[in-house]
């Protein structure tokens, strides 16, 4: 099953992806670590990415095709995967349906998370992470053990900028702007599964799994 992850940022698609994964034995598929994982292995995409990501700038879609292209060629993504982070944008989801479509293979379903925007201001001001190993908390859903520190390594938490207020909106705009047209794109698809991402996170993935 080829699933792709649809949602603001900061409604949960990351946290569902995982369970998918887990639930069906697929890997989870973030932009973000295909990145890491190509310029630690110095491959030439990996390098051509880094040159644009050292100067502040955006990887172009070219680029972050072919490092995903690579990677669901992977033997792990023989059943299928869950794709989190990409496509952004309908150039990108496009790109993506012609590369299946050479390999007789598509989109199964694209799952939108949907959460208001009031929501996810208020989810996301609520995070914490810890900048020494990584570990992310939530003041309400998720909380330390202690107020303000790491349970894994001690470290003091911190609200990071892109999850304050003014950034969160910052990114929804954008989202709004760029991300929410692939609702409509999969919508004509006949792929798209809605599920209310207000509800308690088992919820969400009880409805995820039903719509599956």
């Amino acid at each position: 099953m080829k699933i792709v992850m649809l949602g603001a940022p900061g409604a949960g698609k990351g946290t569902q992806a995982k369970k998918i994964a887990d639930a069906y034995g697929i890997p989870h598929i973030s932009t973000g670590d295909i990145f890491r994982a190509n310029i630690k292995a110095g491959t030439p995409l990996g390098k051509k990415a880094k040159e644009y990501m050292d100067k502040g700038g955006l990887v172009p879609d070219e680029v972050t095709i072919g490092m995903l292209l690579d990677r669901i060629h992977e033997a792990d993504c023989e059943k299928g995967y869950v794709l989190d982070g990409f496509p952004r944008t309908i150039p990108q989801a496009e790109s993506l349906t012609k590369a299946l479509a050479a390999e007789g293979s598509r989109i199964d379903a694209a799952v939108d998370i949907e959460v208001p925007d009031e929501n996810i201001v208020n989810r996301m001001g609520g995070r914490r992470a810890c900048l020494s190993c990584g570990s992310t908390y939530h003041i309400v859903f998720a909380a330390p053990k202690q107020e303000g520190i790491c349970d894994r390594c001690g470290s003091p938490l911190v609200l990071r900028d892109d999850d304050k207020p003014e950034t969160v909106l910052k990114r929804l705009a954008v989202y709004h702007e760029q991300t929410q047209p692939l609702i409509d794109y999969y919508g004509s698809a006949g792929v798209l599964k809605e599920v209310d991402g207000t509800q308690a996170m088992e919820k969400v993935f009880a409805d995820i799994k039903a719509v599956l």
